[in-house]
């Protein structure tokens, strides 16, 4: 049982030889110094919000809504961080969500394998995006013995959409993650200001590119013509007309555990459970998408309604309390997304790594001192509102 909370006392230790921690420590800092070193149309891809981004600041402040409440002389010295998950046993509660740039944040463009590279070492899973600069199956080869998800935008073909399952599975990812909340792109002003985004450019669209299905559509190969292949792409990428009857479609592509992203409504929940998926994944996509409620105020009726059905959770995760928060709300594991992709920005893999010591000895730190070993312990009576 690893004790996470010794990253700590290794950074003090390190200080006594006159070494200070190679990044920041804190969100704001990261997203500082992140800001400092990103092109300013991939920072404002990457840190902007759908609207006035008041949906993404709601996010965040969900969290200052909640207080743990600390019990002394529980015994809590050694804490368990351990989840199930889909039949796998996870070290920790963290996930990587997935981000769609990330394969260009960092100085090689290589971030999807940098991300699957800080999972293997970490143990911390990675939900990989549909939008990577690698293919998905160079980026599951890094995986090592993490499991890893594979995240699905549905495109408006639906035999290019199949290509793309069959291939997660014949790369070893453990389950599908089926984002429904992007089937178009919301209103980013950020993005509108700079008449743009990447993947218009060509970035992060590996997986169509290499994909044989893709290219079949395609009057010349991606090679030759890049931006007539990223158009076309434009033109397939969402899909409008998908409803609950689609679920059943969904549901035979693969044998694998199916995920439904952005259901953060009980009735969706049930249909969705009723539909034979294996998990919810509560989310608002960071308020990347649409204004909405903050995705935290919505996750316990989520739960209640998934009746022991897994329940990932993100949107709007800063820091190590704010997943043991999550996790207090019932959550079975949660992802982070922008914190970690600041660390690719600032190290690559070493830099993920990083930021996930910090996450996890916070969140480990935060159970212990306030007597709580392990996660089965936490539990909504553990939360007062402030």
């Amino acid at each position: 049982m690893a004790n996470y909370a010794d990253f700590q006392i290794g950074l003090y230790f390190a200080g006594l030889a006159g070494e200070l921690p190679p990044y920041p420590l804190t969100f704001a800092g990261l997203e500082a110094a992140a800001r400092e070193k990103m092109e300013p149309r991939l920072w404002d891809y990457v840190a902007g919000g759908a609207g006035d981004e008041h949906t993404q600041r709601g996010n965040v402040e969900a969290f200052g809504r909640w207080g743990i409440v600390p019990r002394m002389l529980a015994g809590a010295a050694e804490r368990d961080l351990s989840v199930d998950l889909l039949g796998h046993h996870l070290p920790t509660p963290l996930l990587m969500s997935p981000i769609g740039v990330v394969g260009v944040m960092t100085d090689d463009e290589h971030g999807d394998v940098a991300t699957a590279a800080a999972a293997a070492a970490s143990g911390v899973p990675m939900v990989a995006s549909t939008l990577m600069q690698d293919p998905m199956e160079d980026v599951a080869a890094a995986l090592g013995d993490t499991p890893g998800f594979f995240q699905l935008y549905t495109p408006n073909d639906r035999e290019v959409a199949e290509s793309l399952v069959h291939r997660a599975e014949a790369a070893g990812y453990a389950g599908i993650v089926v984002t429904l909340d992007t089937w178009t792109l919301g209103y980013r002003p950020r993005d509108l200001q700079h008449a743009t985004f990447p993947q218009l450019r060509g970035y992060c669209l590996a997986n169509y590119f290499s994909d044989p299905v893709f290219r079949s559509r395609l009057a010349a190969p991606p090679e030759e013509d890049p931006g007539a292949a990223a158009i076309h792409w434009a033109m397939s990428f969402g899909n409008p007309t998908l409803t609950w009857d689609d679920l059943a479609w969904l549901r035979e592509l693969t044998d694998l555990p199916l995920l439904l992203k952005g259901i953060c409504h009980p009735d969706d929940v049930r249909r969705a459970r009723d539909g034979g998926v294996e998990g919810i994944y509560c989310s608002n996509h960071g308020g990347r998408q649409a204004a909405s409620a903050p995705a935290l105020d919505l996750l316990p009726a989520v739960v209640d309604a998934a009746e022991g059905m897994p329940v990932v959770f993100d949107s709007g995760v800063r820091s190590g309390a704010d997943v043991v928060k999550a996790l207090a709300l019932g959550a079975t594991a949660v992802g982070i997304g922008r914190p970690y992709g600041y660390g690719a920005v600032l190290g690559g893999t070493a830099g993920i790594e990083f930021v996930l010591s910090c996450l996890l000895a916070e969140a480990d730190l935060t159970m212990g001192l306030n007597g709580y070993a392990s996660i089965a312990e936490l539990s909504r009576d553990v939360l007062v509102r402030t």
